[in-house]
């Protein structure tokens, strides 16, 4: 394993991102997608603090620093949104659809998990990757872990958002929209993309029209997840 250097002083801590996601969860409306949305990262990143406070990582630092540059990516986000700027394109649909009647907590919730999967995860192994001085590969097994908390997380949250079965028949629109998204796919177009980007850091056009494009195709995902539906 690549030797790695300590640590600068991240922009964030691990307790200033939860407390930043509890006081959006305060300050929004309930049914608002962002607040949908929220609730799960929020869940997400408790649970990692939680591994990483167990001493479940087996590199707690690398652990903490890919945690607060992914959840970096979404706080940015939802800046921009609140000052009137645009979003990277993958959370556009989101902040555009949050509000919509038509569209059910489940869209807004895997709406949300496909944007910070889709596209932020993969920067943020290359942020944190510049940050500790070492590679993605050397990133790989933390990166694992949290998918496997993503994944579990993905599961309950079906489960606690899934219409009941009486409601959700074979001819429900929602049973063939979320038939057309996987967690498990998108970790790993997202763990290709980081490894992509990292081998393009020195060719930096290439490595930004990359990711312009990697943007534009999870915002377009997005943007059918959130097809409004009937009742």
């Amino acid at each position: 394993m690549a030797h790695r250097e300590q640590v600068p002083t991240a922009t964030l801590t691990v307790g200033s991102v939860l407390t930043r996601m509890r006081a959006l969860g305060t300050a929004l409306p309930a049914g608002d997608g962002v607040a949908v949305f929220n609730r799960v990262y929020l869940s997400v990143t408790e649970a990692v603090d939680r591994h990483i406070d167990g001493g479940r990582f087996a590199d707690a630092g690398a652990a903490t620093a890919l945690d607060v540059r992914f959840a970096e990516r979404y706080l940015a986000a939802v800046d921009a949104a609140e000052e009137g700027r645009r979003p990277p394109a993958c959370w556009r649909p989101l902040f555009q659809f949050r509000r919509h009647p038509g569209v059910r907590p489940l869209q807004f919730a895997l709406a949300g998990i496909n944007a910070h999967i889709g596209h932020d995860l993969a920067l943020a192994v290359v942020d944190t990757c510049r940050t500790l001085g070492c590679e993605p590969r050397d990133l790989e097994d933390e990166f694992d872990r949290v998918g496997d908390l993503l994944v579990s997380l993905e599961e309950r949250v079906r489960d606690e958002l899934m219409p009941g079965p009486d409601l959700l028949q074979i001819a429900d629109p929602l049973t063939h929209l979320l038939g057309s998204w996987s967690l498990d796919r998108a970790r790993e177009a997202t763990w290709a993309a980081a490894r992509a980007l990292w081998a393009l850091r020195r060719l930096p056009d290439v490595a930004g029209e990359f990711t312009e494009r990697l943007d534009a195709a999870v915002g377009f995902a997005g943007r059918m997840l959130l097809t409004p539906l009937p009742d």
